[in-house]
């Protein structure tokens, strides 16, 4: 099903669940988790980016840079809303609707279920303030905020796609306080969220994260520095050099918490913490 507004059509997006992040234990992995379950209303969404084309007839603002910012993408947000009538489009009156950039999560349900088209060497915004990994992160699909300090609260997570290979894409980050070259956006009409959010955990069980370290890192570094030299006949260097074995086991077994441990817990939408949180 497609609905056109403003001479953009949007394609419909079922509501579903989706889980993102990853479960894996290394540390390399720590941005990427937890893993965690989404589930999205249905929507509607461009399968295209906008055009040059689009950005000037909406915006009503001509520039000879290729590109968009903050200020241009939220002109653009506003007049798209100034007019939108949700009843025009028999659309449910449960909740209300806006259209804004997705989040991470309705757009990678609707690349999923319709497959967007994606051009090579893009960044493209999305509607979720950056962050370190997903604690705190919406578990109902609405945009994440910035929570923080500094300069990062100018930007917006993005999806930025590879240059040669196609359909590779990576979650990165995009300013908005200025033109970027290849910055590109779509639109979502999606449904307002109440204020009434699930959100994953904030904190970890930081006790129960030391003593898994302390004892995958003797298991894979301590006790193979002393076994390796004992089963090889050197068994009073492993009472003399102590000391350089000790050492060494804590930095091999670091280096496996880089790459490998054990598999973390993925939250489901019923393990979510309950917050209120503004759908804007």
């Amino acid at each position: 099903m497609q609905i056109q507004y403003q001479g953009i059509e949007f394609y419909k997006v079922n509501a579903q669940s989706i889980f993102l992040g990853t479960d894996k234990g290394g540390w390399i992995y720590s941005g990427q988790r937890p893993r965690h379950e989404v589930r999205c209303p249905e929507f509607y969404v461009m399968k295209s980016v906008l055009t040059e084309k689009e950005i000037i007839e909406i915006s009503q603002v001509k520039s000879d840079k290729h590109g968009l910012d903050g200020n241009l993408l939220e002109k653009i947000c506003s007049v798209m809303n100034q007019n939108f009538d949700p009843d025009d489009f028999q659309l449910s009156k449960d909740s209300g609707w806006h259209i804004r950039c997705p989040s991470e999560a309705e757009w990678k349900c609707a690349h999923e279920e319709i497959e967007l088209n994606l051009n090579p060497r893009k960044i493209e915004i999305l509607a979720d303030g950056v962050s370190n990994n997903y604690r705190g992160a919406m578990m109902d699909g609405r945009p994440r905020v910035f929570r923080g300090l500094g300069p990062m609260a100018k930007h917006r997570a993005a999806i930025e796609t590879h240059p040669t290979q196609d359909g590779v894409t990576a979650l990165s980050s995009a300013p908005m306080d200025r033109y970027v070259e290849g910055l590109v956006a779509r639109l979502v009409i999606t449904p307002i969220r109440s204020p009434e959010a699930k959100i994953v955990p904030d904190n970890a069980d930081l006790a129960a994260n030391i003593r898994g370290e302390l004892f995958w890192t003797f298991l894979l570094g301590v006790i193979p520095s002393f076994v390796i030299p004992i089963a090889r006949g050197m068994g009073s260097y492993a009472i003399e050099g102590w000391a350089n074995l000790l050492f060494g086991g804590l930095c091999a077994g670091f280096v496996t918490g880089a790459i490998w441990r054990p598999r973390r817990p993925t939250f489901s939408y019923e393990d979510g913490e309950d917050s209120l949180i503004t759908d804007g």
